[in-house]
């Protein structure tokens, strides 16, 4: 019994990956389209999207599965609950992508109102929160999954920062508004990415040390335990 869920247990994971990887991608499709002014790459995200979707209705149903079949305890049942909810985060992270592509699109159907910095720093920034919040996960290290919560500050700042900047176009020429309003909102979908990779940090450490972080201070990883 032990061997047979450990041998989907491991499939689980691997799924989980596999999921990541595509979000991972949807985020780099819409940024590199907005960024490269390349429309046709939106339609990529769009498609990506559908397969994240098919992916997080196959989770959900291996998971259950594996509930019924191995009833297990303790760890074991705390990394399943913990699969589920990170499918759940991978699937949102996915619908991000697709509305960077919509408000992307309508960005670059215009000319450009300043060169974009900030936004392709912030989404290097999500996706490194991404694959690092799926490490923490594969390798059951807490302390990873803790360092992915602190980077969810310089997401933050560079948020604020965008927003200042183009508040700044809005109000010096009225013209740039619904422009810089499409970038205010990609700068938006970034920002909960970072969130959904941070419930995926606090599942792990949740996962590995029983301990929930959700709705108080991130512990600090020198006084941590496992």
């Amino acid at each position: 019994m032990e061997r047979h869920f450990e041998t989907e247990l491991r499939e689980l994971k691997e799924m989980i990956l596999a999921m990541g990887g595509r979000a991972e991608k949807a985020i780099e499709e819409a940024t590199q389209a907005l960024i490269l002014r390349e429309p046709e790459r939106f339609e990529r995200v769009y498609q990506i999207e559908k397969e994240i979707n098919t992916d997080h209705i196959k989770v959900d149903e291996a998971s259950i599965k594996l509930l019924a079949r191995q009833s297990p305890l303790a760890a074991d049942l705390r990394l399943v609950v913990a699969v589920i909810k990170i499918n759940t985060d991978l699937e949102r992270i996915g619908d991000q992508a697709v509305n960077i592509s919509h408000n992307g699109k309508r960005y670059v159907a215009e000319p450009p109102i300043k060169p974009l910095i900030d936004i392709p720093r912030m989404a290097q920034e999500v996706c490194t929160m991404v694959r690092e919040a799926l490490d923490a996960f594969v390798q059951q290290d807490h302390e990873l999954a803790r360092r992915v919560l602190n980077r969810d500050d310089s997401v933050d700042a560079l948020k604020n920062q965008i927003f200042r900047e183009l508040l700044t176009f809005m109000i010096a020429d009225p013209k740039t508004i619904e422009r810089a309003l499409n970038l205010i909102l990609i700068a938006r979908n970034l920002e909960r990415i970072g969130d959904h990779a941070t419930n995926i940090a606090e599942d792990v450490i949740y996962a590995v040390t029983g301990k929930d972080i959700r709705h108080g201070a991130h512990p600090n990883p020198s006084s941590s335990t496992n």
